[in-house]
Formats: structure tokens, sequence, C-alpha cells
């Protein structure tokens, strides 16, 4: 496995990566033959007002922070040229998306890191739809930080029945009150819930008012996209139904009291928009993320949509499925030669902490599932936080857990609460090494992240 995965990271030095010439632009071009890709992306530094009056020095997707917002229909191929124009390497990883395991963003286990000025093409089939994002995978307290998140919209193939949608992206910047940024990552917070930003935002702007159709249902696609914060979403008032979770529809259900969405995570909602001139407040817990304000419109009353049709994931076979466990937890350890560079090593998985700074991490699987296979995941919490555990290539099957009742659904990210345990299936059917993390930026990095073999 380690000889052909180096041999073809070799040919993708060759056949990958080039270097940039000439202009840039992003465009979609799929009704012309002849071009190439549908999206050229650029990330780039940005000077964003988060704060008003001030500059902050972001880095941005397509010009913008959150990135431009990507659209595909389901079953089609995405074709993306994306141009680094940022200072250091950088990758872009498809979360939540089944993909070949050359195009999935992970450097030096799916590809090289994209040097500055260089440029890489992503080209995979999306088999599935739903809401997905897309963001850095090299130094990503930082990169995620500055900016670097973007959705990724994987349109029903034959329609949703929502006639009125919105993307929102949740973000906590790591700014102070003139904008500057302060530590993206701090030692002793990555060693507890992660580090935390302080300024709330939802497509880049704090507190906005977004303004949605009296009377109708909209979809709003919720997307975490932040390092490190857990949202206790709630909507006072609201007439509100879940559709999907992390690009999975699911029974349709009344949103409830609160959905804790973790990073990484998405939410699909319907919302019954009240009559014109009324507003709803969308809250984090009992903080006012944004203002939803009910504008007059002139369309027919929308009813409630049919539920969403299921994606085309194979059903894990509980009879014959095999266990495997995985215990995440604090590593009780202090870490070694961080003056000289080292990585923090806070926290592990089945006792191994992955070090951020070692390439080779990934040539020692923490498990090898064989292709086709079945099997039941046990994911065991032994820590006071919270963990939203990410499948990298693969979706899996949440069937049980030991603290909370649980409606079976397919999803690529579960949180896992403080001292849970969870009981996840899936079929191994995507061959490659996969990595398996915590969502916790400040956790991956320090440790919560294994790689898992599919051959």
């Amino acid at each position: 496995m380690n000889f052909s995965r180096r041999q073809l990271l070799a040919g993708l030095a060759g056949l990958g990566v080039v270097g940039l010439a000439g202009g840039a632009r992003y465009w979609l071009g799929r009704t012309d033959s002849s071009v190439t890709h549908d999206y050229e992306l650029i990330a780039a530094p940005l000077d964003v007002e988060l704060v008003p009056g001030h500059v902050t020095p972001a880095w941005a997707y397509g010009g913008q922070a959150p990135g431009l917002e990507l659209r595909v229909r389901q079953g089609d191929w995405l074709r993306v040229r994306f141009i680094n124009r940022l200072p250091e390497p950088t990758t872009i990883h498809w979360h939540g998306i089944r993909l070949p395991l050359e195009m999935d963003g992970v450097p030096y286990v799916s590809q090289l890191p994209v040097l500055p000025g260089e440029h890489f093409d992503y080209r995979f089939q999306v088999h599935d739809a739903g809401s997905f994002w897309y963001h850095p995978h090299t130094t990503s307290a930082e990169q995620l930080g500055r900016g670097l998140v973007g959705p990724l919209i994987v349109e029903e193939r034959d329609g949703s029945g929502f006639r009125h949608e919105r993307t929102l992206c949740l973000k906590n910047w790591h700014v102070d009150k003139q904008g500057a940024f302060t530590d993206f990552s701090i030692a002793r917070e990555a060693a507890r819930v992660g580090t935390l930003g302080l300024l709330s935002s939802i497509n880049g702007r704090h507190l906005p008012d977004i303004e949605l159709p009296a009377g109708q249902v909209v979809r709003l696609r919720l997307i975490n996209v932040d390092n490190t914060m857990t949202y206790r979403l709630n909507l006072p008032g609201g007439d509100a139904r879940i559709y999907a979770l992390d690009g999975n529809p699911i029974a349709p259900r009344p949103l409830g009291k609160e959905y804790w969405l973790g990073p990484g995570m998405r939410l699909d909602l319907a919302l019954r928009v009240p009559p014109a001139g009324q507003q709803l407040s969308l809250r984090n817990g009992p903080m006012r993320l944004a203002s939803l304000r009910s504008i007059a419109n002139d369309e027919a009353r929308d009813d409630w949509p049919a539920a969403l049709p299921a994606n085309p994931i194979s059903e894990p076979d509980l009879q014959r499925a095999e266990t495997l466990r995985f215990n995440f937890e604090w590593s009780g350890a202090l870490s070694t030669n961080v003056d000289q560079g080292g990585a923090y090593q806070f926290w592990q998985i089945n006792g191994e902490a992955w070090d951020i700074n070692d390439k080779t991490c990934a040539d020692r699987p923490i498990a090898s599932l064989k292709k086709n296979g079945h099997y039941i995941l046990e994911f065991r919490n032994l820590s006071q936080y919270q963990h939203p555990i990410h499948l990298h290539g693969m979706s899996f099957k949440v069937i049980g857990s030991n603290r909370r009742r649980i409606e079976p659904y397919f999803t690529d990210t579960f949180l896992l609460g403080k001292n849970e345990t969870a009981r996840v299936a899936l079929v191994a059917d995507n061959p490659g090494v996969w990595m398996l993390h915590c969502h916790v930026i400040d956790h991956m990095e320090t440790g919560l992240m294994a790689a898992i073999e599919v051959a």
C-alpha cells in the first residue's frame, strides 16, 4: 500500500499540479464541450470588513469569504480548476462528498499540496444530493480561520419541491474589536473545547437581516464552517421542519426546541415564513445570529414539499457486519519538542496521537477494512468534550447511542457527546486511505485523527 500510494503522488507531481500562467476568473462552462472545467476557483488574500470601519486581512475563495457557492446537479461531474494565489501551500477537501481518493484533498495522502502560483484540477462525479462544503486540509486552523471555507450545493436530480432556498454559512471569526486576527489556536484551549472565535457571522456578516418571502416555505441550508463552535440552533416562534441532516434526507420532522450543529455538520430546514412585516430570530442558544425578515410577495402560497429522495448509499447488513471499536480520548501526556517545531499531541484515537507534522502517518492506518465489507464502528468518547467525528470518502449510518434515542440516518459527521458511545454502520465500498477525525480543528491538529484503509 505504501509503495503504490507514493507512486500515485509521484504521478500527481508530474500531471496534476502545474504552474499558473496568465489571468484567472471563474465561470460556469458546462454548455461548451471545449471547456475543461466548470469553475475556476482562486484562493487569494482579500481585505474584508467584519468589524465596521476596520479591515481584516482574510483569505478567500472566488473573491469572497466565505467562498463562492459552487453548484452541481446530482449525477453530474464537477470540474474545478483550483488556483493558489496564497503565500503558502494548500489543498481543497470536499467535505461529505463520496469521491475517488485522488480528489479528496488530503496532502501526502491523496495529493501533493498545491504550491503558491500553481493550480490543480479537481474532477469527480457527485452521487449524492444535499448541502456540502469545501475547505483546505493544510494548516487548517489558520487557513479555515482566515476564511477559506465555501458551500457546495448538489441539487436533486429530479428537483426538490422547494421554490425558495437560502444557503447560510455559520462562522465565528477570531478577530478583536479592531478586526485584527487573534490566535487561531491556543494550546490550553486545544486541550479542552478548542479555540473559539468571538465574532459570530452568517455568510460573512455579523447579525445580518435576511429577507424571506412572506407565507412561503423556504429551504434554509445551514452549514457550520466554523473551526470550533457547536451551534445550538433554534428559531423561537418559527414553524420549521428538518428535511436533511448533513446532506442526507430524513423523514421531515419539527425542528423542536433546538438542534446541535457541530463543526462540519449541515442542517436543511424548511421554514414557513410568517406574514409580511414580521421577523424571526435565528439563535445559537440565547444568542441571536440573524434576523429573518418577512417581505411581501405576490406568489401563491407554497405547500410543504414531500420528503427529499434518498441518496444512493449502500445499506449495511448489520447481521453480518464486523464490529470495530474506536476510543477518542485525551492523551494524558506532555507534548515534546514543541519549542523545536514539534506538534502538540493532546488527543488520541485507540492510544495513537496523529502527528500533524509527520507526512507518513497515513502509512500506518488504525484499521484495515475489506472492500465491500460490512462494518459497525463503535465510537467511544472518553472525554468531557464533544467531538464531531468526520469520515472522508464514505457515508455511515448512525444506528445507536448509549445517551440518546437515535432514529437511524446516514451522515458523514456525527457529534459525539461527552462520555457517549455511538454505533454507526457502513459498507466499505470506496477503496483508499481515508481520514477519520474530529472536526474541532484544534483537536484534529493535536492528535485526534487517524487513517482507515479500504482495500
